[in-house]
């Protein structure tokens, strides 16, 4: 998606006679997103989720204790 985005911005600076002024203000307003905080952390938890709707394992659950030493799990779904 983001270079998707890239190649958008770089198409308009390419295909428009704005000048040099213009080109360095997308480029800046370009950087400043990419390294964003904020972008990096919206990026990681949108793979976060998607990678969690993927995963074919089921999240488990603590159910009950049967000792100390034995826990049963179920599926999240399960409960």
């Amino acid at each position: 998606m983001l270079r998707l985005l890239m190649a958008v911005a770089a198409g308009y600076v390419l295909g428009t006679k704005a000048g040099r002024g213009r080109y360095e203000q997308i480029t800046r307003t370009t950087k400043a997103i990419v390294e964003s905080p904020a972008t990096k952390k919206a990026i990681e938890v949108g793979r976060k989720k998607l990678a969690d709707s993927l995963d074919p394992q089921p999240k488990l659950e603590p159910l009950k204790p049967i000792d100390e030493k034995t826990q049963i799990y179920v599926p999240r779904d399960s409960l």
